[in-house]
């Protein structure tokens, strides 16, 4: 059992309730013929490695579990964009999700902390903040909205900027550029901090805006990017790594307290897992995606992130997200990223 599913276990209060079998394996406590039902939303294409690593893990909590707990993945929004995916996993409509945490900010705003521009420059960083302390406030974070996360965080990537019109090489670039962005308002403000014309537009939404030229631009992990098939609307990549997000499982709260406490057991230790491979499967795609890219068409260019770090710490974008995020955030923040201003 790794450090990371013991203290899940041991804060969720599991790890003792869990019955076992004459072999020592979990047992799920579900009466003889009883079946539980899951639905699973993500917003994400169906062959990003999110999804396929859920699949996964889906199969291996239906093994575990003899078939007792069947739960149905639902890729592409199928059930609704994010928000709409939000509101069903609070009211219980929806059993679990995979949200970006920028995403949830609309509702848990804390969520959004490792999504300050150029705030956090290596994976090092992301995941030595992610497993500990900045992990840690988040999903205490999240747990006051009556939805329980799952221990481990999965990989976003960082993101970067496409565009059909000119790449983006300077701060200056970005004066008045349509781009397209998340429903966030940390990005929204990054963006017209530095000059830019952000504009909120679901990702369900995003391939048909580029389409139509009501956004110029977006920014997205090298993933998304390929899989979401931008390259085919967009002509030029830019490789700013302007922030870094991550996606957080979670069950609703009203649901959870009625599974088991070892089925919750189970599914934690699968979904926990699956998130680690996930990172790995990220990591990899990083390495690879951008000369896959380049063979559709995409042109990329370096850019010097600390130009775009200075042009934000001339207008007031750190102060005023240091104030709405409060000192004790802040400071997590900067114990591992280093001062962001």
């Amino acid at each position: 059992m790794t450090g990371l599913h013991r203290r899940h276990l041991l804060a969720t209060g599991l790890a003792a309730a869990a019955t076992l079998t004459a072999g020592g394996l979990p047992r799920p406590a579900l009466a003889q013929g009883t079946k539980l039902t899951f639905k699973l939303g993500t917003d994400l294409p169906v062959p990003h490695p999110l999804n396929v690593r859920l699949k996964e893990a889906i199969a291996a909590i239906a093994k575990e579990t003899n078939g007792a707990v069947e739960i149905s993945l639902f890729p592409s929004n199928q059930l609704g964009s994010d928000s709409d995916m939000l509101s069903q996993i609070r009211s219980g409509a929806l059993e679990l999700a995979s949200f970006p945490g920028t995403v949830v900010s609309t509702l848990v705003p804390a969520t959004s902390l490792t999504g300050i521009g150029f705030a956090f420059t290596s994976y090092d960083k992301v995941w030595a903040a992610m497993d500990g302390e900045v992990g840690g406030y988040i999903r205490r974070a999240i747990e006051k909205a009556n939805l329980v996360p799952f221990e481990a965080t999965w990989d976003n990537g960082f993101r970067q900027i496409t565009t059909s019109t000119r790449p983006i090489q300077s701060p200056a670039d970005l004066r008045n550029f349509k781009i397209r962005v998340p429903v966030v308002p940390l990005w929204v403000s990054m963006f017209s901090a530095l000059g830019a014309a952000p504009v909120s537009i679901p990702l369900s939404e995003a391939y048909s805006a580029l389409q139509t030229k009501i956004a110029d631009g977006q920014e997205n992990p090298l993933a998304l990017i390929n899989f979401a098939k931008f390259y085919e609307v967009q002509k030029y990549c830019s490789l700013t790594n302007h922030a870094w997000d991550g996606f957080w499982m979670m069950a609703s709260g009203r649901v959870w307290r009625g599974v088991p406490a070892d089925v919750q057991a189970i599914l934690a230790k699968h979904f926990n897992a699956a998130a680690l491979k996930e990172r790995d499967d990220i990591a990899q795609a990083n390495r690879d995606m951008q000369k896959e890219l380049e063979g559709r068409g995409l042109v990329f260019n370096a850019t010097d992130p600390s130009a775009f770090q200075a042009a934000l710490k001339a207008t007031k974008f750190y102060g005023q997200w240091r104030e709405k995020f409060g000192p004790e955030a802040w400071a997590l923040v900067q114990k591992y990223a280093g001062d962001i201003g």
